[in-house]
């Protein structure tokens, strides 16, 4: 059985990850914004309570809430998977909560085999210009972009480490909304998959949609892109990448 983390898990397509994962006998932490966040989550009341594992509280809309959360992750050892679910649609907290969180919980946790973020189809007509990330004036697009960049990044950089960005549709969760017209079960099934099925192929990384790879937009899967978001994000956060 694995151990993994899941942020974002109070709801929504966190929460259904994890809680799949747990189903099926996995150990599962969960992370939400703040504890009030995690008696939304059945089960996890208190620290190791109910079907989790354990939970990591912290606000990943903030670098120190980002840093506490690895510290609080970092205490229960190496994890096997890491999925990436936090996000949000809506500014100011676009970039830190899409992109700088899952770059910054990346670095400065130990490597787990097997990391998945949380993409969208809307990263097709994000920006490449990275002068965004620094002025903080991007779109939703541009951050499922450059976290799809970075997912492939750690796939090809990272030996022994595979790395994933799923696209789990447009779903009716809380940020969805009601007329969202996709799949609300299929939308955590791929990235639960990911975590855990030992016969995922390809084996170093890719983006995916219910089950299966798609063609990311170019510039994710551009190696000198990839190097120049890597180089931004360090030099906006003072954390390196290893």
């Amino acid at each position: 059985m694995a151990l993994v983390l899941v942020t974002g898990a109070s709801g929504g397509l966190g929460h259904n990850a994890a809680a799949h994962l747990a189903g099926e006998g996995h150990d599962v932490v969960v992370h939400a914004r703040n504890s009030d966040r995690l008696t939304d989550a059945e089960g996890a009341g208190s620290q190791g309570a109910g079907r989790w594992a354990g939970t990591v509280t912290g606000d990943l809309s903030r670098l120190d809430g980002i840093h506490d959360a690895a510290r609080q992750a970092s205490a229960f050892g190496r994890f096997d998977a890491v999925i990436h679910n936090a996000g949000t649609m809506h500014a100011p907290e676009l970039i830190t909560v899409n992109t700088i969180a899952p770059y910054v919980l990346t670095a400065l946790m130990d490597k787990p085999a097997r990391l998945i973020y949380l993409s969208s189809s809307m990263h097709r007509t994000g920006s490449t210009d990275l002068e965004r990330l620094a002025t903080g004036d991007a779109s939703y697009s541009d951050t499922k972009l450059w976290v799809t960049a970075l997912a492939l990044a750690c796939a090809s950089r990272w030996e022994g480490t595979v790395s994933h960005a799923v696209d789990p549709g447009w779903v009716p969760t809380r940020m969805g909304g009601r007329s969202a017209s996709d799949d609300l079960a299929a939308g955590h099934q791929t990235q639960a998959w990911l975590a855990t099925h030992p016969g995922v192929a390809p084996a170093t990384g890719g983006y995916w949609y219910h089950g299966r790879t798609q063609s990311p937009h170019p510039a994710a899967a551009d190696e000198a892109f990839q190097a120049r978001l890597i180089d931004a994000l360090e030099r906006h956060t003072g954390v390196p990448l290893a």
